[in-house]
């Protein structure tokens, strides 16, 4: 790895996030991991990604606007702490109304520069209710104002250290379907699987995309961890503790481990705090 930088960490709130279990995710990868590529299909806001910091990666996510963020922190880091600034400024209920709503003019959403874009996405993630990223059947982030006192949407300091890590580091960004992600990891490679967590009753929140993930791509998920493990690939995944997840999993290939995660982040407020997960490994140590 390329070494623990405490300043390179998430920059948004994210649903599902693992920073919280972080110690316990981290117990179950592989003891040489330094010596793996590190391939990550659902980044979200990158909590283990951030914390493992590797020299060789491949990240990615299906959320256009999520890695086009990734990508102007990249690469144009000065210009977006500018409009950040900026932004700042513009904290109340009907500047969040209006950059919010921009979405809905397609002609408008479009004129918009990538940095204008991340800088938006970046401004409602801190200022919209609960951190959350959502957005409805036609694709419009579509969150309610979250009324906090003086928010401070960026830290410059964590941003600029994103920034050096990315470029200074062989990161491969992209956004596309998670399958096409990993179809290039071998022997050499370890693949951390967070994807948006099955859910029976549906309050698990799992708005991140207009179409969603459903049972039908979990299965999808579960086929393309074993094509991997058929490959040689270590994989971990995270999931949420249900009887479907445990038999779509139910196999000598699989090891189920059970953990227990605090959520704040939930469609329904009886589905916030402890919650029952698990890990699920595709090797023996």
């Amino acid at each position: 790895m390329a070494g623990n930088n405490p300043l390179i960490k998430p920059f948004l709130k994210w649903a599902g996030g693992k920073r919280q279990l972080l110690t316990e995710i981290k117990k179950h990868f592989p003891a040489d991991i330094s010596n793996y590529i590190y391939y990550e299909p659902f980044l979200g806001a990158g909590a283990v990604f951030f914390d493992l910091q590797p020299k060789k990666a491949v990240i990615n996510d299906l959320n256009e606007q999520l890695i086009l963020t990734y990508n102007v922190i990249k690469e144009n880091i000065d210009e977006l702490i500018v409009l950040l600034k900026k932004y700042q400024k513009k904290i109340d209920k009907d500047n969040f109304y209006k950059i919010r709503n921009i979405d809905r003019d397609a002609k408008k959403f479009i004129k918009l520069s990538d940095i204008e874009k991340a800088t938006r996405l970046i401004f409602l993630n801190k200022t919209c209710f609960n951190g959350l990223y959502r957005v409805n059947s036609k694709g419009f982030f579509n969150v309610p104002y979250g009324k906090y006192i003086n928010p401070s949407i960026y830290e410059e300091i964590v941003l600029r250290q994103i920034n050096d890590y990315l470029i200074s580091n062989k990161i491969k960004i992209l956004n596309c379907d998670f399958e096409i992600a990993v179809s290039a990891a071998c022997k050499k490679s370890f693949v951390y699987f967070d994807p948006p967590y099955h859910s029976p009753d549906k309050t698990n929140f799992t708005g991140y995309q207009a179409d969603g993930f459903n049972e039908t791509e979990q299965e999808r998920l579960c086929n393309v961890i074993k094509k991997l493990t058929s490959k040689g690939v270590k994989c971990l995944l995270s999931n949420s503790d249900t009887q479907y997840i445990r038999e779509l999993y139910n196999s000598e290939f699989f090891e189920i481990i059970s953990i227990q995660a605090k959520r704040a982040i939930n469609s329904d407020s009886q589905g916030r705090g402890a919650v029952k997960e698990v890990l699920i490994k595709n090797w023996q140590d």
